[in-house]
């Protein structure tokens, strides 16, 4: 569904800020960067930078959430002379239908005055925007007014894997995002105690083969595991992330479609689970899957495969509990997966015809770029971004989370930067392809075919690739 939210004054924002905290933030002197806070550099703004005929200039913004917005709306709150300037009309078109795509496109082909000047899109579909068919509409960083964007990258140290999915086919970086998602796994403490001993980070990463690369020693835990009534997973689609993102090589490659070995391997991984028992046979995004995180599902599940925003705003709130001893909060804990991966995530763009790309790349570089303690990654890395809402997140930053504090209830009091810091290193963002999230709900739907029994594994690849011919034109190799 559209939301609009139009002419949003200055002085509403610094009555009333409304963030958002349940999802998955000629040059202008004021240009804020990671050594100078965007809330200090703006305050040096003068009466000359003010509107001359008392009107503001009207921002557009397309997301498909909350959370950008409300992080825009925390910088015009944090940055009053800004706000003099500059409103936001904001379009928020959610992509649980598949709409958001096509009213970003047909707002960026109209062009005009309904074009966005700030746009977002997530893991599923970044690269059509930053390398794909639409790539053309996005301006590099190093035209929106930021000063030496790839020293700044370094000097944040951002994960390469982002990095890699906003740069564009020209070697430009025209996209960023705040979160970093490297995907760990997230085990039950209880559970470990009672198979292996312990639920020591250092024991469990042993038993499941954390780093290996491979999978063995982690169907050996299922084993063990089953053995003492407990799947190892909730369903096969929490493995699937881990295979996925994991791959050498996403689903197409020179233009044909190709089924890289390590995602035609999972087919005999989700078999196996599913032969063996070892999981509870759920789908991700039921309500059986909230359960099995509540641990009241038919049997009593190890862990999940995921990044931090999987924990904040998804485990955290279907836990059974609101803090330790209440259902399954404060059980939980952190440790490296087999493989490195990541899942999910959020790019912000500027449209090249915006005749505000000065104002749009202030707002992005403190969301994306700024290390500072009043930047967005900051306050969002220690819970101060909403105080109704203290949450911690995983930041895209390795450099803020060093000197934050990643210590949460929900796992025990684990400082879980620790982990998704050396996690997000190990995530690679040169397998995704354009055509992702319409091609991975075909295999996944032919995956479930083939374990479920109702065709062969022959027939489950054969079926997958006349899917994705007849509804996307890609033909296979």
């Amino acid at each position: 569904m559209k939301k609009v939210f139009s002419t949003i004054c200055a002085l509403a924002l610094l009555a009333s800020m409304t963030a958002c905290g349940n999802t998955t933030p000629g040059t202008d002197d004021n240009a804020s960067t990671p050594d100078t806070p965007a809330s200090q550099a703006d305050d040096k703004s003068s009466e000359a930078d003010k509107p001359k005929d008392g009107k503001k200039t009207t921002l557009k913004i397309y997301a498909f959430t909350e959370e950008v917005p409300g992080m825009l709306k925390k910088y015009l709150e944090m940055n009053p002379d800004f706000a003099a300037q500059y409103d936001l009309d904001v379009t928020v078109v959610n992509t649980t239908n598949g709409e958001y795509q096509p009213a970003l496109d047909q707002a960026l082909s109209a062009g005009g005055k309904d074009a966005p000047d700030l746009y977002c899109a997530e893991a599923a579909f970044v690269l059509k925007y930053t390398q794909g068919v639409a790539s053309s509409y996005a301006a590099p960083y190093k035209d929106l007014g930021i000063d030496d964007v790839e020293g700044k990258i370094k000097d944040a140290k951002l994960a390469s894997y982002a990095v890699d999915l906003g740069t564009n086919p020209s070697g430009d970086v025209v996209g960023l995002g705040y979160q970093a998602t490297g995907g760990a796994f997230i085990y039950r403490r209880s559970i470990a105690k009672d198979v292996w001993g312990s639920d020591d980070q250092k024991t469990v990463e042993e038993a499941i083969g954390a780093g290996s690369q491979s999978w063995d020693k982690f169907f050996d835990a299922a084993e063990e595991l089953k053995g003492k009534g407990y799947a190892i997973l909730s369903g096969d689609g929490d493995l699937w992330h881990a295979v996925e993102n994991s791959s050498d090589a996403g689903w197409e490659v020179d233009g044909k479609l190709h089924i890289d070995q390590k995602r035609e391997n999972f087919l005999d991984l989700a078999k196996k689970l599913k032969d063996n028992g070892y999981f509870n046979d759920t789908q991700d995004w039921t309500e059986a899957w909230y359960t099995d995180m509540k641990g009241e599902g038919e049997k009593g599940v190890l862990g999940f495969f995921g990044p931090g925003w999987l924990i904040n705003y998804t485990m955290a709130g279907n836990c059974g509990g609101e803090k330790p001893g209440e259902g399954t909060y404060g059980d939980w804990a952190v440790c490296t997966p087999p493989v490195g991966f990541f899942w999910g995530g959020t790019w912000l763009m500027c449209n090249k015809d915006s005749q505000n790309k000065e104002a749009v790349g202030k707002m992005i570089e403190w969301i994306t770029l700024d290390t500072s303690d009043t930047g967005l990654q900051y306050l969002w890395a220690n819970g101060t971004y909403d105080p109704a809402n203290p949450t911690k997140d995983v930041v895209a930053s390795e450099v803020v989370m060093s000197k934050s504090d990643g210590k949460v209830a929900f796992l025990g009091d684990q400082n879980m930067f620790d982990v998704f810091t050396e996690c997000n290193k190990f995530a690679n963002g040169k397998n995704l392809t354009p055509d992702d999230e319409k091609i991975n709900s075909k295999w996944r739907d032919q995956v479930r075919q083939y374990t479920a029994g109702n065709k062969s594994r022959d027939a489950a690849i054969a079926d997958f690739k006349s899917d994705v011919t007849d509804e996307l034109g890609i033909e296979a190799e």
